[in-house]
């Protein structure tokens, strides 16, 4: 690890204003910098810490119904207390292990972008807007491509708003040492349509199963995709499933959670 100064700021503007210096990096739960920073991935001269911020934390309904989640919340409180949309709150109660969910944060997370991480799946599937100190962003704006979204330099996810469906679940086909999804499916359902999210598949990372969308639309039963596929151009392979598997795991997991949700 090389060495670096850290600030831990207790207020949204004097963490943008501490985001300003020279090479300046924001650091959430930091379950994917801090390995980064030892294997000396990243060099970083000062890190601004965001887990002193009080307007960044907690989860509430706000008066439209929709479930705001603030940007430094972590995914064990967003498990606890999170009831109000059932589905979210499973989703984080399944990240990782105790130790990640007491630290990593929803805005890590989803700043982050991983692609097999399990939050962007929940967001793109759920039409939530992504609150940073500048602006609000679509979810289907964000999400831009492998650990790429629409973040300017120095932005900070200050809150998520998720509005909450009629039914939904998300299933995931994880791997078991990282609990990463190998393939992970969110579906909600709201009265406008249903919309299908799918993580850990694509090397472009998270994307809508639009085909998925128009059929649950029209029926919402597992058995309205039974007669989809995916194709496996542009789905990631690895030692832990080829291209074919991760398609054919897309359409299984999207069964799984219509009929769970």
């Amino acid at each position: 690890m090389y060495a670096f100064d850290i600030e831990r700021p207790t207020t949204i503007a004097d963490a943008v204003a501490a985001l300003g210096a020279e090479d300046a990096q924001a650091l959430g739960g930091g379950q994917t910098l801090i390995p980064t920073l030892k294997q000396r991935l990243a060099m970083p001269s000062k890190l601004v810490s965001l887990t002193a911020i009080p307007e960044m934390k907690g989860v509430c309904v706000a008066d439209d119904g929709a479930l705001c989640i603030g940007g430094g919340t972590t995914h064990a409180t967003v498990a606890a207390q999170a009831t109000q949309y059932p589905a979210l709150a499973a989703l984080a109660g399944g990240i990782g292990d105790p130790a990640v969910r007491n630290r990593g944060t929803i805005g890590g997370s989803l700043a982050n972008n991983d692609p097999a991480a399990c939050y962007p799946a929940a967001a793109l599937a759920s039409g939530a807007t992504i609150v940073t100190n500048a602006r609000q962003i679509a979810a289907d704006d964000f999400f831009q491509g492998l650990f790429t979204t629409a973040l300017d330099e120095g932005e900070i996810i200050t809150e998520v708003r998720f509005p909450v469906p009629e039914r939904a679940a998300y299933m995931k086909f994880q791997q078991p040492a990282s609990r990463f999804a190998l393939t992970g499916v969110f579906v909600a359902k709201y009265a406008d349509g249903v919309r299908v999210a799918v993580t850990g598949a694509s090397e472009g990372g998270v994307f809508r199963w639009t085909e998925a969308e128009a059929a649950l639309s029209a029926d919402f039963s597992a058995d309205a995709v039974a007669g989809l596929s995916v194709a496996a151009d542009g789905m990631m392979g690895d030692v832990h499933g080829t291209p074919d598997y991760r398609a054919h795991l897309v359409k299984v997991m999207t069964k799984r959670a219509v009929a769970a949700a």
